[in-house]
């Protein structure tokens, strides 16, 4: 009766997750908004905190955050805005540029003898299809920075709440030291992730966009904003970034202008995606690089990609909050890097 009753617990756990999914994807509009205002106000807590222990009220702390999140995303807008309006309004005449490349490329192929059939060759590679996709990404990009009241009015109430927020779940929870624990390490993790993320992709952001800059690859500044985004998907988010403005350096300033352009991208990705993160981030994040491939996989398709470029966060809050019950750690140890599975076995055999 035992193992039916375990099997049973654990269809209505699946069912449940399932329901939750489905849910969440339904709801995405609603859920995204939410989400991000949730993670923003993760990283203000603790300079709000900061400043309340120097005597400023809270209310104030509050306004200054505000006004400090808006600068930010209305520099943003600003660097980005009239340069995707300018990309996009240049599109057919990139587009032009492109066929006529193609076509050279196909007829200097032919004198050394390799004969492709022209129009099959477009339909199977068309890159003018890329820099349409691209134009639509950075028009929604620039549409979702501008439009944005929901999520910094979801951030006030939360800022509002955070300093009474541990009374509460003191109140509500049975084992009030460890669930408080809990929460602090999710928060304290998210922080560290999003701060360290933070501070790379802005590197990598400058980075690009000086090296663009000084080949003369036109809109070098969206470019360095799109690789500074895009930086916080992992695995694909750098590559992403890179195949537009590499595609945009052949354009405009010809082959050897984009080999130059992808061997920048090429050595910043090297740089900061596989040895300075993974050195400064690697004790802090805590999952295996599989379950942050699947995890952006699984919240891209869920969330779209506000879930790709939260998947790792988001991720990390699951896995502490699965350790916390015996029940479920098991589901946490799996999610977990192999160093936390070692680190596990040594404290069990010592």
């Amino acid at each position: 009766m035992s193992g039916i009753s375990y099997r049973n617990s654990a269809l209505i756990k699946f069912a449940a997750f399932v329901i939750i999914v489905a849910g969440m994807k339904a709801a995405a509009v609603l859920v995204i908004p939410f989400l991000l205002a949730v993670f923003l106000s993760i990283i203000c807590v603790p300079p709000l905190f900061w400043m309340q222990k120097k005597g400023i009220p809270g209310i104030f702390g509050i306004f200054i955050l505000m006004v400090g999140v808006m600068a930010i995303q209305f520099l943003l807008v600003t660097l980005v805005s009239s340069s995707i309006a300018d990309f996009s309004g240049n599109i057919p005449f990139y587009q032009e540029r492109l066929k006529t490349l193609t076509f050279e490329s196909l007829h200097l192929l032919s004198k050394y003898g390799v004969e492709l059939e022209t129009d099959k060759f477009a339909e199977m590679f068309n890159p003018s299809h890329i820099l349409k996709l691209v134009a639509n990404t950075l028009n929604g990009l620039g549409g979702f920075l501008t439009n944005t009241f929901f999520i910094f009015l979801t951030f006030i109430f939360i800022l509002s709440e955070a300093a009474g927020f541990p009374n509460k779940l003191r109140a509500i929870l049975d084992d009030k030291n460890t669930d408080l624990e809990k929460y602090a390490e999710i928060t304290s993790g998210v922080n560290t992730y999003l701060g360290i993320k933070t501070l790379t992709s802005l590197s990598t952001g400058i980075v690009i966009f000086i090296w663009l800059a000084v080949q003369g690859v036109d809109f070098p500044v969206m470019w360095g904003v799109f690789a500074f985004l895009l930086n916080y998907i992992p695995n694909i988010g750098s590559i992403i970034a890179a195949v537009p403005a590499v595609l945009l350096a052949l354009i405009q300033l010809g082959p050897l202008a984009a080999g130059i352009a992808s061997l920048g991208f090429l050595i910043v990705n090297i740089l900061v995606g596989s040895v300075i993160e993974p050195r400064v981030m690697g004790q802090g994040i805590g999952l295996s690089t599989l379950v942050v491939f699947l995890s952006l996989a699984f919240w891209g398709w869920v969330l779209g990609p506000v879930g790709m470029l939260l998947s790792v966060p988001l991720t990390m809050a699951v896995k502490i909050a699965l350790s916390g019950q015996e029940s479920t750690k098991w589901l946490s140890i799996l999610l977990g890097s192999n160093k936390d599975a070692s680190k596990l076995l040594r404290s069990k055999n010592q």
